[in-house]
């Protein structure tokens, strides 16, 4: 890994702002906004589709896997908290493995599922949702400010949109971030990002509870 100045500054895929290199690693390219704070990796550096729903599939998202309901059962007691069976939902970016959907169900709920590599039905983009759940997905979001503003039309008022991801802070050391090492990760939320999110995309209460956090839609 190096440090290099570049010349070259791009727009952040959340808010549109300015954007300055922040550094290299293992041949890829990382950006900075200096408005919301989010990192991101240049677009060029992505992976392409089959590459990146390859690595998908060395995920060990197993439905039986106890370590992994355990990972996620700060979203699954939230859901289970705010809403009741009758409630919809959807599972948004569920993977091989839609553990979240499973350990949901086996309470007497019924959330659909939605992946665009493995569970994939359009139509399920186009209805309401009481809440909707992002585990381990935004940071996999190529345009967040597309994505953020589809969730938002999908989720109704008073509904709640769950995410679980690891948030970039100003005193992490991103160089040494084990994080940012996940070739599909391609943006970085800093919790300026999630400010700006429910200020100009989902307006209403923002909680942050470590991993998980939530939007509760006004």
């Amino acid at each position: 890994m190096h440090f290099t100045a570049r010349k070259k500054d791009l727009l952040c895929p959340l808010c549109k702002n300015p954007a300055s290199f922040l550094l290299r690693f293992r041949d890829r390219d990382y950006y900075r906004c200096s408005l919301c704070g989010g990192i991101f990796l240049d677009p060029v550096d992505h992976l392409p589709p089959q590459e990146e729903k390859a690595r998908y599939l060395e995920h060990n998202n197993d439905i039986n896997d106890e370590r992994y309901r355990r990972f996620v059962r700060p979203v699954t007691d939230a859901a289970l908290r705010d809403f009741a069976p009758e409630h919809s939902g959807l599972d948004f970016g569920a993977g091989t493995g839609p553990v979240i959907t499973e350990i949901l169900r086996e309470n007497a709920y019924s959330p659909e599922i939605y992946d665009p590599f493995f569970h994939r039905d359009p139509r399920l983009l186009s209805r309401h949702y009481d809440y909707i759940i992002c585990s381990e997905v935004i940071e996999h979001f190529h345009d967040p400010y597309k994505e953020f503003s589809r969730l938002a039309v999908m989720l109704k008022p008073g509904g709640a949109l769950y995410c679980m991801t690891e948030l970039y802070e100003d005193d992490t050391d991103f160089a040494n971030w084990y994080y940012k090492n996940d070739p599909t990760h391609v943006f970085f939320y800093h919790k300026d990002s999630l400010e700006w999110i429910k200020e100009k995309i989902l307006p209403g209460v923002l909680q942050i509870q470590g991993r998980l956090i939530i939007f509760r839609k006004f």
